[in-house]
């Protein structure tokens, strides 16, 4: 790939070897998808999605990072994942079928993403040779983390929790409010800070 150091600037690159690292894409292939990209930059705290809406967007994390989170019965918010820089966020159930968002997406520090939107990926899959082959790899990681989500809150105790969201989001506890880190976990604030000692303890 050429003009490597130009395209770093811009979270092109990163989205490029993301994309390899699911198949093989040509250069003809790369120069159509980069030619329907979008750069959107968001201030932080600033929302891109909320609940109920429809999501017609994927967002792609060049620069900051993101909250996926919903309120519950009680009004509370509950954030179900972070995305970090070079990952995707999206409400993905929204997304493909059109229906009123479950969750909303928040910008948690000033946050630049490349965006996709529906339409852009229905002619990915149209023009990409292994395009279908890249929806279906995509859709399964989106699976497996809401797996792991799920299971992890019947299955796994809020220590092995804490432990693995730090090897999941690096330095995700320096980015992220005290509150927002402890309704991931799903556990109170001081069970969090007692958590942090005991980790540190050790």
């Amino acid at each position: 790939m050429q003009e490597d150091s130009a395209l770093e600037n811009n979270g092109v690159l990163a989205l490029y070897e993301l994309i390899t690292s699911y198949i093989e894409i040509s250069d003809s292939e790369l120069e159509y998808c980069l030619s329907m990209l979008e750069y959107e930059s968001y201030k932080k705290k600033e929302i891109l999605l909320k609940e109920d809406e429809i999501c017609s967007k994927i967002y792609f994390v060049t620069k900051g990072l993101l909250r996926i989170y919903f309120v519950d019965d009680k009004d509370e918010e509950k954030t179900f994942h972070f995305c970090l820089e070079n990952t995707f966020g999206t409400d993905y159930e929204s997304f493909l079928k059109g229906i009123p968002a479950s969750f909303s997406i928040q910008a948690m520090e000033d946050t630049e993403v490349l965006v996709i939107s529906f339409e852009m990926l229905q002619n990915i899959y149209k023009v990409l040779q292994q395009g279908e082959k890249l929806g279906r790899l995509i859709t399964e990681d989106y699976f497996f983390i809401v797996n792991d989500k799920i299971k992890a809150l019947y299955v796994n105790s809020p220590m092995v929790r804490y432990k693995e969201m730090n090897n999941r989001f690096p330095r995700i506890l320096q980015r992220v409010s005290q509150h927002c880190i402890a309704s991931y976990l799903n556990i109170t604030p001081v069970h969090l800070s007692r958590l942090k000692y005991m980790n540190d303890s050790v």
